[in-house]
């Protein structure tokens, strides 16, 4: 009987962890009236903007051009259990620039209209998408130096695996890249999920196996593979050479620091702000002081071009 439950147990978390990592079920689309009403108080806002949408290989993306001439773009790359409405309001931290928005899958999309909903799949498609709307902004006319990418969470993760593909293409750095809390894989975040934020006597023996189990099936229902998701795996034998910020939560127990410390280290350009919190929570804890190291590194990066001296992580 004991082994009975420890077994009913363990099939239970490892459905739990699977069914979240591919479908977050705190996710819930917004009504679009309301998503409409946050873009126009974004438009309105300094120095403003209007907003406008475009069809990208299927994507539905919505740019905010300024009123006034920007030096750039930021895209904005949602997180995990988001959409292209909860990123947005991150555009405040970009006063001097462009923007672009999408969500992955058009998952709100499908959630609205009640049909089938795509299952996250931890970066390995999602960053896929990120390239197709850079070479469509490139295709605008919008150098990838001009181009910064911002991700918190699992935006993070989507933004550098995204990068990956893009420096890989040998075209050159994009204009600069600002991270917070990227999930080291899907398996690590999935024995994270199981640990939750207290430790359980049960942890160091069945978290590493029920995160192993749940994430492999998460991969069998997304159609992807796990490799695809591992961060320090696709970095191993590359250096990124475009300039980074990274806000480093050192109290995290989702996006462990050690493991963002790793990432940072495979940047040739990257400052480091550490900050005692989880992410997510780095803007509230840092205050004004978040948004002006935002402003101050896409300053220096739109008028370097994305050229940078080498910075020490």
């Amino acid at each position: 009987m004991a082994l009975a439950s420890l077994i009913g147990f363990i099939g239970y978390k490892v459905h739990s962890v699977a069914s979240e990592l591919t479908d977050p079920p705190f996710y819930r689309a917004q009504p679009l009236a309301r998503v409409e009403e946050t873009y126009r108080e974004l438009a309105q806002g300094d120095p403003g903007g209007t907003w406008q949408t475009r069809e990208v290989e299927g994507l539905q993306v919505w740019t905010l051009k300024r009123s006034r001439p920007a030096p750039g773009l930021v895209l904005l790359l949602h997180g995990f259990g988001d959409d292209r409405w909860g990123s947005s309001p991150a555009l405040r931290w970009f006063p001097d620039l462009d923007a672009a928005i999408f969500t992955y899958f058009r998952r709100d999309d499908a959630m609205r209209s009640r049909t089938a909903i795509p299952p996250v799949t931890f970066g390995a498609r999602e960053s896929a998408e990120v390239v197709q709307v850079l070479h469509d902004l490139e295709a605008q006319g919008i150098a990838r130096r001009r181009v910064v990418l911002m991700g918190r969470s699992l935006g993070a993760s989507v933004g550098i695996l995204a990068l990956i593909k893009l420096e890989a293409e040998h075209r050159g750095p994009l204009g600069g890249i600002i991270w917070e809390g990227a999930p080291a894989s899907s398996r690590d975040f999935a024995e994270r999920l199981v640990r939750g934020p207290r430790d359980r006597f049960w942890h160091p023996l069945l978290a590493p196996l029920i995160g192993e189990l749940g994430s492999r099936w998460a991969a069998r229902l997304g159609r992807y593979e796990r490799w695809e998701t591992d961060l320090l795996s696709q970095l191993a034998t590359f250096r990124l050479q475009t300039p980074a910020l990274c806000f480093l939560a050192t109290q995290d127990r989702l996006a462990l620091p050690q493991n963002q410390k790793s990432i940072a280290s495979h940047f040739a350009n990257i400052k480091v702000i550490e900050v005692p919190t989880w992410h997510l929570q780095c803007s509230e804890v840092l205050g004004p002081r978040y948004a002006e190291a935002i402003r101050t590194a896409t300053q220096r990066w739109m008028k370097n071009g994305g050229r940078e001296a080498p910075v020490q992580p």
